[in-house]
């Protein structure tokens, strides 16, 4: 397995299907990934549920939070979901991980994401933790993580198919 390069991403983002949609290339291609930018902001609502069975699942209800007029969210203290601005199609040989921006960890703000598996399609979503006790502000289309991408020792088959393929999209 290895990281892609910024030239192997370069030539992702302009395939067809490319790689990640509605990117601003020049903006966002970094020398190990792809930043993403934050579209959604949701509070949870209600309690979550997760058994052992596969069946026995419910990710917990949300609303959503409201911005002022120049699309910034005050953010209190607390979990909330974010939805990314950008579409990704991972290809059955590619997966990737994503990370947090470091501005955001300098202000006491995390971002919890999972593995994006080999062929997930969807505009992904990840939990934004402020833990600042002063709140963090944030304004919509900001660059908040960073997708890094694994080429694997070969494709998967038949690649993601889960519930939340084309989530979002």
């Amino acid at each position: 397995m290895t990281v892609l390069s910024r030239e192997e991403l370069r030539a992702a983002l302009a395939a067809t299907p490319p790689l990640i949609e509605d990117a601003d290339v020049p903006l966002q291609l970094q020398p190990n990934g792809v930043d993403l930018r934050v579209e959604r902001v949701q509070r949870l609502t209600s309690p979550g549920l997760l058994g052992a069975a596969d069946n026995v699942r419910e990710p917990a209800a949300r609303e959503d939070m409201p911005t002022d007029k120049d699309g910034w969210w005050d953010l209190h203290r607390g979990a909330y979901v974010i939805t990314y601005r950008e579409k990704v199609n991972l290809p059955t040989d590619l997966m990737a991980l994503s990370r947090p921006r470091s501005s955001l960890l300098r202000s006491g703000v995390a971002i919890h994401g999972a593995v994006w598996d080999a062929g997930y399609s969807g505009r992904g979503e990840g939990l934004l933790a402020v833990l600042n006790s002063r709140g963090y502000r944030l304004q919509r289309g900001a660059r908040v993580a960073q997708l890094v991408f694994f080429r694997l020792s070969a494709p998967t088959g038949e690649g993601y198919k889960g519930r939340y393929h084309g989530e979002n999209a």
